[in-house]
């Protein structure tokens, strides 16, 4: 099992022509280490969109490779299509997905940008979590007035200079939106009707910036090829915004207007767990665990035969059972250590409420605020495993870059860089502890009573894993030079201790 993933969903503006996608998928599949999981084109749109995960490094390379055939093969001069874009490849994010954090994904990023911009030519805006300025964190905002106005604003206004790369937009593959992400789903609904100034006007309806759904982004799109108008939408967070309540806003302003839904459709990929809250939604379902769905079973049964079969390991890769994690931890070595203490220390506190959640649930008349918690403490607890491993290879890669020769001009950045990463580790692992302690803490006024010294304990050991991995946040922010980064870490840092103190006043 690879211990450390990462997501990389890259959209083209090119949906026409299959050789064309085709050679971009060969350019990815040609990095070893990385795993296509999709294609999608889009006619009316005018644009492809890959997903492929792998290692870290492998995904940053095969990222890169395809922007270079895209910049070699797609001319946006000729270019006409439905959906808003800048660049022969529109835009290129990284997600975490096991075992790397946030931070990790910006310094992938920043790296790829840096080497776009140098290598082809292109100019590359930064975006989102990897956004060097706050006017581009949004792709809206870079991508407001299409080409033409992304270029008169580098033209004219110093604080529209690409963060990589020329001033100038490249004549034939414009210029590329690069950053670092959580997941996204790609989700429209398409109407029964040509008149796009409906679908403009239920998009701005339903989404955010209109006074619509948090975490919800919409466009109104023609889709002349089957005669349809579509409500293009983004979940930027699926948990507070879910798929089926995207559907049935878009649904109920539409049948407002008169027309009908005829279909949806998701562009690329989508979390289980989206469609599994869709289904409960739809189909009632009673005490529905997610547990239930087979290939889930099938993955858990896996990943105990690899705990199983592994041996002690200090940053290979391998996962690691609780007696070799501790064999590990008391070996004389500098990884793993107190931050992936911590993160298992966290990961305990939410194995005992997801615990308390299932025993709980067998009163016939049980609290039906259980299963929601049920869930997202097994998500934290997942989080909180790989970032056991997260914090073992984060702190490996800062003794590597102090053992670079001091002659090394790129010695002092390294060193930086992997103290951000050996930061960011215990800082996920503070941030997702603090939340199952909040969830424990819930759980107390309703699960069984029969539970109740289980949750106490589970409280305990969070308490203790937001201790421990603040304690490893504050030793490596000493060492670091960053005015910015110290206090934007400072400021999140002082937060999670307010809450917890608050967390332990209720306790």
């Amino acid at each position: 099992m690879i211990e450390q993933l990462v997501e990389c969903v890259p959209n083209f503006s090119e949906g026409r022509n299959a050789q064309t996608v085709r050679a971009l998928v060969a350019a990815v599949r040609g990095v070893n280490g990385t795993f296509v999981l999709d294609e999608e084109m889009d006619h009316d749109h005018h644009r492809a969109v890959l997903t492929f995960v792998g290692h870290p490094e492998a995904v940053a390379e095969a990222a890169f490779q395809a922007v270079r055939v895209a910049s070699d093969l797609i001319d946006l001069r000729v270019h006409e299509g439905g959906h808003p874009r800048v660049g022969a490849t529109d835009v290129v994010p990284f997600v975490p997905i096991r075992g790397v954090t946030m931070e990790h994904c910006v310094e992938l990023a920043r790296r790829v940008g840096s080497r776009i911009g140098s290598e082809l030519g292109i100019p590359v805006f930064l975006y989102e979590r990897a956004a060097s300025r706050p006017e581009r964190v949004s792709l809206e905002a870079i991508r407001r007035g299409g080409l033409q106005g992304l270029a008169m604003r580098m033209e004219s206004d110093p604080a529209w200079s690409p963060d990589f790369g020329p001033r100038k937009l490249h004549p034939t593959a414009g210029a590329t939106i690069v950053g670092a992400r959580p997941p996204l789903i790609a989700f429209n609904v398409n109407l029964q009707s040509q008149d796009l100034s409906l679908a403009k006007a239920i998009a701005k309806t339903v989404r955010f910036s209109g006074g619509g759904l948090p975490h919800l982004k919409a466009i109104g799109v023609e889709l002349p090829s089957r005669g349809l108008v579509q409500v293009s939408m983004n979940l930027t967070n699926f948990e507070e915004t879910p798929l089926h309540v995207a559907y049935e806003a878009a649904r109920r302003e539409a049948e407002q207007r008169g027309v009908r839904v005829c279909s949806s459709e998701l562009i690329g990929l989508v979390p289980q767990r989206a469609l599994i809250m869709a289904s409960e939604f739809f189909l009632k379902l009673e005490r529905f665990d997610p547990t239930q769905v087979l290939e889930t079973r099938l993955e858990m049964a896996l990943e105990r035969d690899a705990l199983h079969a592994s041996r002690p390991s200090t940053g290979s890769g391998q996962a690691l059972t609780p007696h070799d994690f501790l064999d590990a931890l008391s070996a004389g070595t500098p990884a793993p250590g107190g931050g992936s203490a911590a993160a298992l220390a966290g990961a305990l506190a939410a194995a005992l409420g997801v615990m308390a959640c299932r025993i709980s649930t067998t009163e016939p008349r049980h609290d039906p605020d259980l299963a929601p918690l049920e869930r997202r403490l097994t998500e934290l607890g997942q989080r909180l495993r790989g970032l056991v491993q997260a914090d073992a290879e984060a702190y490996a890669g800062v003794v590597a870059a102090y053992r670079l020769a001091r002659t090394d001009p790129a010695r002092q950045q390294t060193i930086a860089s992997s103290l951000r990463l050996a930061t960011e580790a215990p800082l996920e692992t503070a941030v997702s502890a603090e939340e199952a302690v909040s969830i424990l803490r819930r759980l107390s006024a309703i699960a069984k009573p029969t539970v109740a010294s289980d949750l106490r304990v589970g409280l305990i050991l969070g308490l203790a894993a937001i201790d421990a991995a603040l304690e490893n946040v504050r030793v490596n922010l000493e060492s670091l030079k960053d005015e910015e980064y110290l206090r934007e870490v400072s400021r999140r840092v002082e937060a999670i201790k307010q809450s917890v103190v608050e967390l332990r006043s209720l306790c």
